[in-house]
């Protein structure tokens, strides 16, 4: 979802092949219980205006906690190998329009990645589109949600309706649109989906978003190589 030269700079690392031999080195998971999430405010989230990352990440392994998740040993929050990020965009609303993940796979060489998305219960990626760019294809991609649930917004598959229609059936388990992000939404239907469903971009240039159900969720994301340049947002007041 996020520019690609852009993701090196927030992990501070290359990342690529290295990664699979690590992951393939993988033989214990951390277990949680699972834990109440606490009900976050943009307050828990800037300092002095500007957005606290480090912040940011920690709501997201509570986030991971909550939901039953095993964190890695390569994604302790001390110690681990793979690090996670987080951003708001520049938008300064992180609750309700921001993103964070951790890179599994980035390989360059055959043009394919592989990545998990977190995202807080009601919190939404900033609605955006893929075009091709410095002679790589649009992006194409398709995501499976691994734990909690959350909401597709796109041109929809079967279970999709028109996003007013949506809005009021999903209304008692919280789905709304942020105020800060109504203009810039066009995705014409929604989906409600939970775990271990499958949904593929109908088309790698249409406009289309996830965001967080009711408890959050966790979401892996499989796709060609793209690059930032190729990443257009409807809201222009995006900063990567």
């Amino acid at each position: 979802m996020t520019k690609n030269m852009n993701r090196r700079t927030v992990l501070g690392a290359a990342v690529g092949a290295g990664i699979v031999s690590t992951l393939g080195g993988c033989s214990k998971t951390a277990e949680n219980k699972g834990t109440t999430l606490k009900k976050y405010t943009n307050d828990d989230f800037y300092k002095d205006g500007k957005f606290d990352v480090a912040a940011g990440k920690a709501a997201y392994f509570e986030l991971m906690k909550s939901l039953n998740c095993p964190i890695y040993p390569q994604l302790q929050e001390k110690g681990g190998t793979l690090e996670i990020w987080a951003a708001d965009f520049g938008l300064g609303d992180f609750v309700n329009c921001g993103m964070g993940g951790v890179f599994w796979m980035d390989d360059q060489k055959n043009h394919y990645f592989s990545h998990e998305i977190y995202l807080l219960p009601g919190q939404m990626i900033p609605e955006h589109g893929h075009v091709a760019a410095e002679g790589k294809p649009a992006k194409m991609e398709g995501w499976m949600v691994r734990y909690g649930s959350c909401y597709n917004f796109g041109d929809g598959d079967k279970g999709s309706l028109p996003v007013a229609e949506g809005l009021k059936k999903h209304a008692d388990k919280g789905l709304r649109l942020p105020e800060s992000q109504k203009k810039f939404i066009s995705s014409p239907k929604v989906e409600y989906l939970t775990l271990g469903q499958i949904r593929h971009l109908g088309k790698a240039t249409r406009r289309h978003f996830l965001m967080g159900g009711p408890e959050g969720v966790i979401v892996n994301e499989a796709a060609n190589i793209h690059v930032g340049a190729g990443l257009e947002f409807t809201n222009p007041g995006v900063k990567m």
